[in-house]
C-alpha cells in the first residue's frame, strides 16, 4: 500500500530546500484535485517543472501514482 505523505517526503528529499516549499503545494495539488483529470494535469505540471534539473524526484514521484491515484476510481461520499 502506497500513501500520498510517503511519496510527498521520497520526493521531496530529492529537491534542494529551497524548491521544497514551492514543490510541496505542487504535490498537494495532486491529491488534492477535484478529479482525475486534473490530478493528471497537475502531475504533469510537477513533471515539466522538475525534471531536467531534478530528474531523480519526477522518477520517484512517477513510481507506483498510479496506484497513488486509484482513490479516484470511488465515488466521494462527501459531496451530497
Amino acid at each position: 500500500m502506497r500513501c500520498w505523505m510517503h511519496k510527498n517526503m521520497n520526493v521531496l528529499n530529492c529537491l534542494p530546500k529551497s524548491s521544497q516549499a514551492k514543490a510541496e503545494q505542487a504535490l498537494h495539488n495532486i491529491w488534492q484535485a477535484k478529479s482525475l483529470i486534473e490530478a493528471e494535469k497537475a502531475l504533469d505540471l510537477i513533471i515539466q517543472t522538475y525534471e531536467a534539473k531534478y530528474p531523480k524526484a519526477t522518477l520517484r514521484l512517477q513510481k507506483d501514482c498510479e496506484e497513488l491515484l486509484n482513490f479516484y476510481a470511488f465515488p466521494d461520499q462527501q459531496s451530497d
